[in-house]
C-alpha cells in the first residue's frame, strides 16, 4: 500500500491561474511524485474557490526569453502531469477552465464539486484549446463541441458527458482522498502496470496531438502571422 500526496494549485487571489512559476511547481511536483516508491496514487485539486482558470494571460507579453521561459514551463508541467506513472485524481473543487480543464482532463479520474464548472471559452482569444486533451477522454462529437463551441458546463452535465465520474455535494476533497486511498491499497505491481497501458494508450493514440499543440504555442508565442487574440500581441 503507497502512500496517498496531495498536490494544491495555490494561487486562490488569480483563482489558480497558471504562471510560470506554478506552472514550474507542478512540473516538479508530478516529476517526483512519479518515481517515488512510497506513493501510490496522487490528488490534484485547487486552493480557494476555483480549481483552474487556465494560463495567466498576463504573462504572454514580455521579450522573447520570457516568452521561451513560457513555452518550456507549460510543455513540462502538462507533460508531467501526461506521464506521471502514479494514478492522478483530481478534485475539482470549483471553475476548471481552459488550460484548467485540460489539466483535469489529464488526470486519470475525475470528481467534481457541485460548484465546478468545465469549458474551454479562450477561443475568442485566440487561443486555441486542447482538443487533444479533450479527445483522449471525450468521444470525438463531444470533444468537438466543447472545444469549437467554447461553451461552459455545470457539473451535473458534466458527470452526463463522462468528463466526472461522480459529483459530491460537500468536500470533494476528502472524497478524491479516500478513492485515492482505495486505489493505493490494491497490489502495486498490477496498480503500475494498469497505469503503464493507459500512458502506452495514450502516447499511441494522441500523442501526435499533444506535440502539435506545443508547436502551435511556440508559433504563436514566438512570432505567428495568423494568431490573433493576447498570442498574436505577445
Amino acid at each position: 500500500m503507497g502512500e496517498v500526496a496531495l498536490v494544491t494549485l495555490r494561487r486562490p487571489e488569480k483563482r489558480n491561474a497558471l504562471s510560470i512559476e506554478l506552472r514550474g511547481e507542478l512540473a516538479g511536483a508530478f516529476e517526483g511524485l512519479g518515481d517515488d516508491d512510497e506513493i501510490g496514487c496522487v490528488v490534484l485539486t485547487g486552493a480557494g474557490s476555483a480549481f483552474c482558470s487556465g494560463m495567466d494571460t498576463d504573462q504572454f507579453g514580455g521579450d522573447r526569453a520570457n516568452r521561451e521561459r513560457l513555452i518550456e514551463t507549460s510543455a513540462r508541467a502538462f507533460a508531467a502531469l501526461r506521464e506521471c506513472r502514479r494514478p492522478v485524481v483530481a478534485a475539482v473543487n470549483g471553475p476548471a477552465i481552459a488550460g484548467g480543464f485540460a489539466l483535469a482532463l489529464l488526470c486519470d479520474l475525475r470528481l467534481a464539486s457541485s460548484a465546478a464548472t468545465f469549458g474551454f471559452p479562450e477561443l475568442p482569444k485566440g487561443i486555441p484549446p486542447s482538443y487533444a486533451a479533450a479527445r483522449a477522454v471525450l468521444p470525438a462529437t463531444v470533444a468537438q463541441e466543447l472545444c469549437l463551441t467554447g461553451c461552459i458546463v455545470e457539473a451535473p452535465e458534466a458527470q452526463r458527458l463522462g468528463i466526472v465520474r461522480e459529483v459530491v455535494a460537500d468536500d470533494v476533497v476528502s472524497r478524491a482522498v479516500a478513492l485515492a486511498e482505495r486505489v493505493s491499497g490494491l497490489p502495486r505491481r498490477a496498480i503500475l502496470e494498469t497505469k503503464r497501458r493507459t500512458l502506452l494508450e495514450r502516447r499511441h493514440l494522441w500523442g501526435f496531438l499533444f506535440e502539435d499543440e506545443e508547436r502551435v504555442l511556440r508559433r504563436a508565442l514566438l512570432g505567428d502571422p495568423e494568431a490573433t487574440g493576447p498570442l498574436a500581441r505577445a
